[in-house]
C-alpha cells in the first residue's frame, strides 16, 4: 500500500507509542516461533484469546491476544498499516491518548468477537439440539455447519448410502452422532483469537473521520481513493463477510468491526465539543 497526497514516517520519526507497538508486536511474533522450535510450545493457545466458557481462557488472554499474531502475513499487514496511519493520529492526540484508543478499541473487537462467537454457540446448539429430535442426515450436516465446520463429503456421502431413508433410527447412533456435534462446539469455543486487527482498524476508522478526503493509492486499486471511501468499503464488506459467516472461512469478521464500532464512539465523544478538529 502507498499514498498519493500522503506520505508516512521514515522508522526514525514515528512516534514514541507507535514505535513501541511495533517493536512489542514483533517481539511477540518472535518468541512465538522460538517457542514452538524450541518448546514445542504453542503460544498462540496459551496467550490467543478463547471463549470465556471455554477450559483454554484465562483473563490475561484479554490483553495479550492482540499482541500475537497467527503468520508473518498476518503480522506484517497490522504492522504496516499502524505505521502508515497510526503515526498521523498520535502526532494529533499525544501519546498517551493514542495507546488509550488503541488498547480501547482493541477490548471493543474482544467484546464483540465474544458476543458474536456465544451467539453462534447458541444457534449451533439449537442446530444440535433439533437433530437430536429430529435426526436426519440433513439435520446432521446442517447442524456441522451450524457450528462453523465444513462437512466432511465423503464421510456424509457414506452416511446416506448407510441410511438410505435420510432418517437415522437407531437411537445409541443418534446419541453417538450428537456427542461428535458437541464436541465440535467445544472445539470451535478452544479456536484462539489472535492479532491486532482490531485495534487497527479502530485507526483506521479514526484516520477516516480526521482526514476522510485524504487520497490513498493502493497497489491492488488502479487509482486514488479517499480515505472514507475506502474504510467505507472495507468495514462493508467485513459485515458482509461476517454475516455470511462461511464454514472455513478464520478471519474474525466481528472483531474488525467492534473496533471500528468503538473507535468511532471514542472519537465522536472525544471530538462532540470540538467540531472544529474534522477536517
Amino acid at each position: 500500500m502507498s499514498y498519493y497526497n500522503y506520505r508516512p514516517s521514515p522508522f526514525s520519526n514515528i512516534p514514541l507509542a507507535v514505535k513501541n507497538l511495533l517493536i512489542i508486536n514483533g517481539l511477540f511474533f518472535l518468541a512465538t516461533m522460538v517457542f514452538d522450535a524450541s518448546f514445542r510450545v504453542n503460544l498462540i493457545d496459551v496467550l490467543g484469546l478463547h471463549y470465556w466458557t471455554s477450559s483454554e481462557f484465562k483473563p490475561h488472554q484479554v490483553i495479550t491476544h492482540m499482541f500475537m499474531h497467527g503468520g508473518f502475513g498476518h503480522l506484517f499487514s497490522n504492522m504496516f498499516a499502524l505505521w502508515m496511519f497510526g503515526a498521523t493520529l498520535e502526532h494529533r492526540w499525544g501519546s498517551k491518548r493514542f495507546i488509550f484508543f488503541y488498547l480501547f478499541t482493541a477490548l471493543g473487537a474482544a467484546i464483540l468477537h465474544q458476543t458474536v462467537t456465544g451467539i453462534e454457540i447458541f444457534r449451533a446448539q439449537g442446530a444440535i439440539d433439533f437433530f437430536t429430535a429430529n435426526p436426519t442426515v440433513d439435520n446432521f450436516v446442517a447442524a456441522i455447519k451450524a457450528a462453523g465446520f465444513t462437512p466432511d463429503t465423503t464421510y456424509i456421502g457414506e452416511m446416506r448410502s448407510i441410511f438410505t431413508s435420510g432418517v437415522i433410527e437407531n437411537k445409541a447412533e443418534v446419541a453417538e452422532f450428537t456427542q461428535s456435534l458437541n464436541a465440535l462446539l467445544v472445539k470451535k469455543s478452544n479456536i484462539p483469537t489472535v492479532g491486532a486487527s482490531g485495534a487497527v482498524f479502530g485507526v483506521l476508522i479514526a484516520f477516516a473521520l480526521y482526514q476522510p478526503n485524504t487520497e490513498l493509492f493502493m497497489f491492488f486499486i488502479p487509482f486514488p481513493i479517499k480515505a472514507k471511501y475506502f474504510v467505507g468499503f472495507y468495514a462493508a464488506m467485513e459485515l458482509y463477510l461476517g454475516i455470511q459467516n462461511n464454514p472455513g472461512d478464520s478471519v474474525a469478521h466481528f472483531a474488525h468491526l467492534g473496533g471500528a464500532l468503538f473507535g468511532y464512539i471514542l472519537v465522536k465523544y472525544w471530538n462532540k465539543s470540538n467540531r472544529n478538529s474534522f477536517y
